[in-house]
């Protein structure tokens, strides 16, 4: 008999989606959540530093430059989801090693190093990424990139 309840992979992948419509970025909603033993431990979504104007009000630097989707991630005000979780993590003192990371879109290869570093043990995604080098940093690495 069937509960009608998402897996927790559903659960999960659902939540990233309302942590994303958090973001101030103009150009890609983001969200991301960390989860150990099924439980949330930190979320992330794409914006500027706190206390700093929004793009939502200023406008995009990357449109302004005209900077393509997955070039020259360093010219940008915000900081993406990924490291947004992981800095909550950090700030509130709570470890995400061996942690799995939900994620609205596949991590860039900046986000896909501090992952590894930071000991995420797997991701799960929804979107891909115009990112080649970040799949073949986390298969090195032995995290599985699973689309859902």
């Amino acid at each position: 008999m069937t509960t009608g309840r998402p897996s927790w992979n559903e659960y999960f992948m659902g939540i990233t989606s309302l942590v994303a419509e958090r973001s101030t970025c103009t150009r890609r909603k983001v969200g991301a959540i960390l989860v150990c033993d099924k439980r949330i431990v930190s979320t992330g979504y794409n914006g500027v530093p706190a206390g700093l104007a929004h793009c939502l009000d200023i406008g995009c630097l990357r449109e302004k430059l005209g900077i393509p989707s997955g070039e020259r991630h360093e010219l940008c005000r915000g900081l993406h989801a990924e490291q947004n979780a992981i800095i909550q993590a950090a700030t509130h003192g709570v470890s995400v090693g061996g942690a799995v990371l939900y994620c609205t879109n596949m991590p860039c290869v900046i986000c896909a190093k501090m992952l590894i570093n930071a000991g995420v043990r797997e991701i799960y995604y929804r979107e891909g990424y115009a990112d080649e080098l970040s799949g073949e940093m986390l298969k090195e690495a032995g995290i599985p990139l699973i689309k859902i």
